[in-house]
């Protein structure tokens, strides 16, 4: 079977980077969600022709139904097992049987509102007032890192909200596994729960002498030839690593961000030739899968620093199809006529994401709402040249490649990529939940925009009995039993 040419150019601008992939069919629905190690590898590997003639039946029932996908990049292997696990309970794909029992991943639990805290595992986080940690992906690793703090720090394991000596008399944790024995007085309060903190610290990976000891622990456990205790040791220590050499850097960032970002902004002034240095940048990105559900973002960001507060989603309304400089003029417009109207401050810096088409069509809209001098630029994507000044011929700005200033305008142009992206995805479920209705027989436009306005949403509605389906006006019993039905069947 040929490859469509639009899966041809996907596969070969995947990135060889840890993420989720998913698989849909002809109608648009996800019918299989993976995780990679690396995308392109992985993704590829479905469409070679030896996987079609050598794979199961199973695998190749799913390549013969795959019409598109769609791609997830994250930073770890551990994110991306996190993210296919909540993909495949949001989406129930067809083709899946992981995670099918709706089993929720381990978090780590410490219930520092009460007296004497404790530390547990759990898998639901609740608004309860007690600090979460996790979610882990290994139930055991989670569970061996609660026995290691208890022994470490000496944390109670007793469920009594205040243990006293009529507790005591009935455990012998203190000589067992190491308690502190709050209960009969070995610690004060104001001690045992220094402790917990303590603990807490060493979770979010602030305790970097800790790991050692439990590196020493995993060691000794596998010399033991404990081995499921070793392995638990081991998936814990190489989780608590990742976040102490992650928070490792972001302690550093705060000192050195504030002179990196001024930096970054006074080179931008002198190489924009701008008055003033761009305190208030606004970028717009533009995303649309097949010149469908076309939508836009603008981030902003203030002394160089993403500032969400500012953030904007643009649905777009007048432009059919894949037309970015369109798209991007109409943005443009709406936004800074609708400053203008509401008498707000404008941005000292307007960046597009686009060469010179998307650039031009921002421009005219500037000019014609009387912002002509207010400085705006391209970022082209293929060699991270900034577009400007194009009515001089004065070519394209190429900032040095170390320069803080390049580092800022691509850091917010792939701000304003990501945000727009998530907009998009956001719609494209939205309008494949709702295409459920659109394949029951009887349900026209009509019925279906009494439905939604009944329910909200099809999940409200997925969860309504028969009879509270009926009593929507003009629905019925008969129809109520059709529409239940056959959004059971699409779950």
């Amino acid at each position: 079977m040929e490859i469509p040419k639009t899966i041809k150019d996907k596969l070969r601008e995947l990135p060889d980077k840890p993420g989720c992939y998913l698989m849909r069919d002809r109608d648009g629905k996800i019918i299989y969600i993976g995780k990679a190690a690396s995308l392109r590898k992985r993704v590829q590997s479905y469409f070679r022709q030896h996987t079609k003639k050598t794979a199961q039946p199973k695998i190749r029932s799913l390549i013969n139904s795959i019409a598109d996908f769609d791609v997830v990049v994250v930073k770890t292997e551990a994110e991306a097992i996190l993210t296919e696990g909540k993909l495949i309970k949001e989406y129930r794909p067809h083709y899946n049987t992981l995670w099918k029992d709706d089993k929720r991943f381990v978090m780590i639990r410490v219930d520092v509102q009460h007296p004497f805290p404790t530390i547990g595992k759990c898998r639901i986080r609740k608004n309860d007032g007690a600090v979460y940690f996790g979610p882990y992906t290994s139930g055991y690793a989670a569970k061996t890192a609660v026995e290691f703090l208890e022994r470490h720090f000496g944390i109670r394991r007793c469920r009594p909200r205040v243990p006293d000596e009529e507790t005591y008399k009935h455990c012998s944790n203190d000589i067992i596994r190491n308690c502190s024995a709050p209960c009969i007085g070995k610690v004060s309060q104001a001690e045992y729960r220094g402790r917990v903190e303590e603990a807490c610290a060493f979770l979010r990976g602030e305790r970097m002498e800790l790991l050692n000891e439990m590196k020493v622990a995993m060691e000794s456990a596998a010399a033991e030839h404990d081995f499921e205790r070793a392995a638990g040791l081991r998936d814990m220590w190489l989780l608590l690593h990742t976040a102490v050499r992650e928070r490792a850097k972001v302690r550093k960032t705060p000192k050195m961000k504030l002179e990196e970002t001024r930096k970054g902004l006074k080179e931008l002034q002198k190489a924009l030739t701008l008055p003033v240095p761009p305190r208030v940048i606004e970028c717009f990105d533009i995303s649309n899968i097949s010149g469908t559900n076309s939508v836009a973002s603008m981030v902003c960001a203030v002394e160089g620093t993403p500032y969400p507060n500012r953030y904007r989603r643009f649905r777009i309304k007048t432009v059919k199809g894949a037309d970015d400089p369109r798209s991007m003029a109409e943005v443009v417009k709406r936004r800074y006529s609708r400053l203008l109207k509401e008498k707000k401050p404008l941005p000292q810096l307007v960046m597009v994401d686009g060469g010179i088409t998307q650039l031009r069509a921002a421009k005219i809209e500037l000019v014609t709402l009387g912002l002509e001098d207010l400085p705006i630029v391209g970022l082209a994507k293929r060699y991270e040249e900034m577009v400007w000044d194009y009515e001089n011929n004065s070519g394209n700005l190429v900032l040095p490649r170390n320069s803080a200033a390049l580092n800022m305008v691509t850091r917010l142009r792939d701000e304003a990529h990501r945000f727009a992206i998530t907009y998009h995805r956001e719609l494209r479920r939205r309008r494949i939940r709702e295409s459920v209705l659109d394949e029951i027989p009887g349900i026209g436009k009509s019925k279906k925009d009494v439905l939604l306005k009944q329910f909200g949403s099809i999940a409200r509605l997925s969860k309504a009995s028969v009879e509270e389906i009926a009593e929507a006006p003009g629905i019925g019993m008969k129809t109520a039993q059709l529409i239940k039905r056959e959004i059971d069947k699409a779950k």
